[in-house]
């Protein structure tokens, strides 16, 4: 494997999230693939439940068990885990308590979902311990880490603070013992130069303000923002002058039908009609360039990276994934 300069050098765990509908699990998986490329190996970690990375993949539901998904280019390999809150609890058990046989028992009472409901912090440590623990995990006979990176599709951003803040999250539930001693090892993890939270947006109002605040929120509480991922980025297609032209309401539409008719591809009445129409989309187009341009200087006051992924015409099938996998490499993210 051949070492490659990137901009998140020394990180491990890349943690990914982003206002609902910016296409977060998308972006977590192209950048596992980004990561695995050229021979290593990268676990991807889904916390919510929605089975999105078998979806993204277009493999049946996962299992609570770290599953080979994909191939990289270059021959690394992407393995994935949906985390299950009841099975990681029974983990729990058995790795602080040996009371694993105990905790199905419970389990078949319903204790275990009635803790995890009326403890939602607990719930939390469950998740960001199994995710902290595969970035700890050694190889006994080598000693060498089982994952060159792990790469979390976490809650969205509104959530995402809470959700990796866990010493704050568990003070109410342990002040002493294996739960205490536990979160702390996953806060040692979380908030190390080793971990990088990436947020991921659309050029929009909302999402990008999301965004600005998640990135606050982040660093009041002291844990390290990575890049923003900026999905769906549609191509400025016309120049400059025809943007200003159609902003200031100077875009001849009488020329256009002239030109429509001189290349035979409208008459008449149908030439202007259809050069009104085309003046409307050229309108629509320049006011949508000016916000995303506006949205970009917005993001770039925050002083992190940027990464643009394009819209993808087709929409994100598998070899969208790994097309989005390449620009994010291209782009220096992996």
């Amino acid at each position: 494997m051949s070492a490659r300069d990137t901009d998140w050098d020394g990180v491990r765990l890349h943690v990914v999230t982003g206002k609902g509908g910016t296409g977060k699990t998308t972006v977590a998986a192209a950048l596992a693939l980004a990561l695995a490329a050229g021979g290593r190996k990268v676990l991807l970690v889904e916390v919510e439940g929605r089975q999105g990375i078998a979806q993204v993949f277009d493999i049946p539901p996962l299992p609570y068990e770290e599953r080979k998904v994909a191939v990289a280019p270059g021959g690394g390999d992407v393995y994935a885990l949906a985390i299950d809150p009841e099975a990681a609890m029974l983990e729990y058990l058995e790795m602080f308590y040996g009371m694993r046989r105990a905790g199905r028992a419970l389990t078949k009472l319903g204790v275990v979902d009635f803790a995890t409901t009326i403890a939602p912090g607990l719930r939390d440590v469950l998740m960001t311990g199994k995710t902290s623990e595969a970035v700890r995990r050694r190889d006994p006979a080598t000693g060498r880490r089982v994952y060159d990176a792990v790469v979390l599709d976490a809650p969205p951003t509104g959530r995402v603070v809470r959700f990796l803040n866990v010493t704050t999250e568990v003070a109410g539930l342990a002040r002493v013992g294996p739960i205490k001693n536990h979160a702390e090892l996953v806060r040692g993890v979380v908030a190390s130069p080793e971990t990088a939270v990436h947020l991921v947006t659309l050029l929009e109002e909302m999402p990008v303000q999301e965004t600005l605040d998640g990135i606050a929120e982040l660093r009041a509480a002291k844990l390290p923002t990575g890049g923003i991922f900026i999905n769906m980025v549609r191509p400025e297609e016309l120049p400059q002058s025809a943007l200003e032209a159609a902003l200031k309401g100077r875009f001849d539409v009488e020329e256009l039908a002239l030109g429509l008719k001189a290349a035979n591809l409208a008459d008449g009445a149908e030439a202007r009609a259809l050069a009104e129409a085309l003046a409307a989309e050229v309108l629509e187009h320049a006011r949508r360039t000016q916000l995303e341009r506006r949205e970009r200087r917005l993001l770039a006051k925050t002083g992190l990276p940027r990464y643009e992924l394009p819209l993808l015409a087709e929409g994100v099938d598998l070899a969208g994934l790994y097309e989005l996998a390449e620009v994010i490499r291209e782009q220096g993210a992996a």
